[in-house]
């Protein structure tokens, strides 16, 4: 990022002209990474394959051993509760921050509520509402238009008040992508309440916790922004840590730098390297 994105960032916050996408990353500190929250699960389950990280691939397994795919995402549910911590977040915690903004949308792939404890901080009264992604006949009824008093939280997969809502396993994802971005690709109708898809295609993006290479997440952005003539598109930000490197190469992370910089300002998307904390810092220092 230069001046001129944080400049235009910093107006775009400040009139509310943003809509937060939130991913695991975003939960730094408060809930296990997906790493982690695999590793346990496939201790759990006794998962016998390599890539015990791999937390769609364990879930995918979990619920077969266990015959109870609900089931499992209750474990889920109760584990992720339980892991969080009840002394509440520090200041430059992500949802602390973009609470204070006039901001009508939030959209995160996360199952936690914390968007809402930040916002209900705020004297806000967001409404949370999740994608019924099994059935894109019936999803939840939406605030027709939400406010800055009274925002829309939206989990597009799933939140642990409604443990059947998630997207976990392997299938999910799959039955996911297919009603969510393919569907809508085919022209079967629009996947996506209108509010959660004006905020996606009207506003200039904040990723915070997410890794451009998930596949997941690159078909449904692609999908998303792909019909928007050039003309509509606006100038997104996402950030993120660097994927592991090769140690093996002197200039590796030059590389990857490089590379993501790129490869996403193909996409109209300015690039942070680095933590949340050290982009909140930066951020509220030059405000």
């Amino acid at each position: 990022m230069n001046d001129a994105d944080w400049d235009r960032l910093i107006r775009q916050l400040r009139r509310g002209d943003c809509t937060p996408l939130l991913g695991a990353g975003a939960c730094n500190g408060r809930l296990p990474s997906g790493a982690e929250l695999s590793r346990h699960f496939a201790a759990q389950y006794r998962y016998p394959f390599a890539d015990s990280d791999n937390l769609a691939r364990v879930m995918q397994y979990a619920a077969l051993v266990g015959q109870d795919p609900v089931e499992l995402k209750h474990e889920v549910c109760a584990y992720l509760r339980d892991f969080a911590p009840q002394s509440g977040p520090g200041p430059l915690d992500p949802h602390t921050v973009l609470s204070e903004f006039p901001i009508k949308t939030f959209l995160t792939t996360n199952y936690d509520n914390f968007m809402v404890q930040a916002l209900q901080q705020r004297n806000k009264i967001p409404a949370a509402r999740a994608s019924t992604w099994w059935d894109t006949e019936a999803d939840e009824a939406m605030p027709t238009e939400p406010s800055e008093q009274h925002p829309l939280v939206y989990h597009l997969h799933g939140r642990w008040n409604d443990p059947s809502s998630l997207v976990l396993t392997e299938d999910d994802y799959l039955t996911y992508l297919v009603n969510l971005v393919d569907a809508r690709a085919l022209d079967a109708g629009e996947q996506l309440p209108l509010p959660v898809l004006s905020a996606m295609t009207g506003s200039p993006l904040l990723f915070v916790g997410y890794s451009m290479q998930d596949w997941n997440f690159r078909l449904l952005f692609h999908g998303l922004i792909r019909t928007l003539p050039n003309s509509r598109r606006r100038r997104h930000v996402s950030v993120q840590l660097l994927p592991q490197l090769d140690a093996s190469l002197a200039n590796a992370e030059d590389l990857a730098h490089d590379y993501l910089e790129r490869y996403l300002d193909g996409w109209s998307i300015s690039i942070f390297i680095g933590s949340t904390q050290k982009f909140f810092t930066e951020l509220l220092n030059r405000m």
